[in-house]
């Protein structure tokens, strides 16, 4: 069953925006508690249930490792900006700038649960069969709320693309495990989601998860996560 859009404007009477100051704190405690904030983007709304982390220059699968090339240099910048890219000659992703006493780090979005916007969001992604494959992924998520290059180094705390905290929702059950679809610090647990949410990309990790710590990660935390 398709599942229907609610009234953007019945949303947006209930968030308040995040700060910058939410950004400028450890990228892997800010990638954590970005579970379940609003990603908002005119009338398109989606809940964020998936983001992975990706750190500084000795993260050999964060795209700060080389140095600062131009494509990267935003990661090294303010925290609280976009850094979107073009992947596999396919699609774009989205990140937000967050690191605090680290040289560069940003945090990949990796999937949303759509709240506004269904029917745009179906057109964009015609091909998905069931409301909760919308945005399931990087980049069905981009596609479905249309972002784009015309989205890069953009302030999440000003707009047009805006990250906001629902007042009063409920604490989302989050788990942590390793990064998906990397070859360089694979066992790394820097991916969360949120537990038994349909939107959330479907992977083996899922089941071989464990619940958040609700600290920064260390790499002693290598040892609480299966390898994948």
């Amino acid at each position: 069953m398709w599942k229907e859009s609610r009234d953007p404007q019945q949303i947006l009477a209930s968030v308040r925006p995040l700060l910058q100051s939410f950004y400028s704190r450890p990228t892997e405690l800010v990638a954590a508690e970005m579970i379940g904030k609003l990603l908002v983007l005119g009338n398109l709304i989606g809940r964020v249930v998936e983001t992975e982390a990706y750190l500084g220059m000795k993260d050999r699968a964060s795209h700060a490792s080389p140095g600062v090339p131009a494509r990267n240099a935003v990661m090294f910048g303010d925290p609280g900006y976009t850094y979107v890219y073009f992947i596999y000659g396919m699609y774009h992703c989205i990140n937000a700038v967050a690191r605090e006493g680290r040289e560069a780090g940003a945090i990949l979005i990796r999937a949303l649960e759509p709240l506004s916007g269904l029917d745009l969001m179906k057109q964009r992604r015609p091909t998905a069969k069931r409301w909760h494959d919308l945005a399931s992924g990087p980049g069905k998520l981009t596609r479905a709320m249309g972002i784009g290059p015309q989205h890069h180094g953009l302030k999440l705390f000003e707009g047009p693309l805006l990250l906001m905290e629902p007042v009063g929702a409920p604490v989302p059950r989050i788990a942590v495990s390793p990064r998906i679809g990397i070859r360089h610090c694979a066992d790394w647990p820097l991916r969360y989601f949120e537990v038994d949410n349909p939107c959330v990309s479907r992977h083996l990790l899922n089941q071989r998860s464990h619940h958040y710590l609700g600290r920064p990660w260390s790499p002693e935390d290598v040892s609480l996560c299966d390898h994948e």
